[in-house]
């Protein structure tokens, strides 16, 4: 077989009602040199039935015990064959330009270890929100990558391989195996990695021009994995003070104040004011610089709180729901 110019690695587990949707958006692609490499973890449901009834020769599925979307993503990486490695959860979907608009900037700009863009919003139902990641795509820094996360989501980036390669490192438990992301996490495996290419390995992020990854918000969510998200989140945290000392001493607090600030925001967002304004509160105590540097996002949020706080919760989803979809 001849190599791909392009890698997908696609992490499969219970998405029976998004999954052909976000396959079809990868064979619609017209850069099609690629392989998609679907990584079935173990889920129970219809799921691998519907990729296997796609009859693309581009499509290879691997199957493996259940690990978790970063053991999945390691076995998808560890199959793929071309230099350049996308990753898509399987409930997202793509613009059909993304991978040429990422394969030209890559080819023109050999420096670039991770190439992303920004993402539109859209509900449960495939409907797209008012809302949109935009995130900063040039002079990006170690800063950056810790305290906003310009790549915004999973589905956003397209890695060079031999800069991804740089963070590999053998599973503690099986040594044969090889991984890039670490299993360990259940949440914030992303933000871990990025850290650790950007940080430890001195990986470039340079991002381009336009919203190309339709980023699913499921409702449904429990404010409890709020609270997990966090801890997860400083975790990592934990894990980048051991690898950059400096890079944390300098900014660890605004980061934390960032994610608070965030997590405040998805808190209301699922109905729980009371978490959501003890959330921000925290942020703002902890840095309270980040009403100069973000003054919208910051107000919008303390507005959010406030009127939820009056109104109630099912007043401001209804008020909400232009914007958030069926994820309010």
């Amino acid at each position: 077989m001849n190599t791909p110019r392009m890698s997908v690695v696609m992490p499969v587990y219970n998405v029976e009602a998004y999954i052909e949707e976000a396959i079809q958006s990868v064979l619609d692609q017209t850069f099609e040199d690629f392989e998609l490499i679907v990584v079935d973890d173990g889920g129970p449901d219809s799921s691998i039935a519907l990729a296997r009834a796609f009859s693309d020769p581009r499509i290879r599925i691997v199957s493996q015990t259940n690990r978790g979307l970063a053991g999945a993503r390691n076995t998808g990486i560890a199959e793929a064959r071309a230099a350049y490695i996308a990753l898509l959860d399987s409930d997202d979907r793509w613009h059909r330009d993304k991978l040429l608009h990422h394969y030209v900037h890559l080819q023109a700009n050999p420096h670039v270890g991770v190439s992303y863009a920004g993402s539109r919003m859209i509900d449960e139902t495939g409907k797209p929100m008012a809302v949109a990641m935009r995130p900063k795509l040039l002079n990006v820094s170690e800063r950056d990558i810790l305290c906003r996360n310009p790549v915004g989501n999973g589905s956003a980036p397209v890695l060079r391989r031999v800069a991804l390669d740089r963070a590999a490192f053998p599973h503690p438990d099986d040594p044969q195996r090889t991984c890039w992301f670490d299993e360990s996490f259940r949440q914030s495996e992303d933000i871990e990695l990025w850290v650790r290419l950007a940080a430890l390995h001195g990986v470039t992020f340079e991002g381009i021009e336009g919203l190309l990854t339709d980023y699913r918000i499921v409702g449904g969510a429990l404010s409890a994995n709020v609270v997990k998200q966090y801890l997860s989140w400083s975790r990592m945290l934990d894990i980048a003070r051991q690898n950059s000392p400096d890079l944390i001493a300098r900014h660890g607090d605004l980061a934390r104040a960032y994610q608070l600030r965030y997590l405040a925001r998805r808190s209301i967002q699922l109905g729980n004011e009371g978490l959501g304004k003890d959330l921000f509160d925290r942020a703002m105590a902890l840095a309270p610089r980040i009403w100069i540097e973000e003054p919208v996002k910051s107000v919008t949020t303390w507005a959010a709180i406030t009127f939820a706080r009056i109104a109630g919760p099912d007043a401001f989803r209804r008020i909400a729901r232009p914007f958030l979809g069926a994820a309010a």
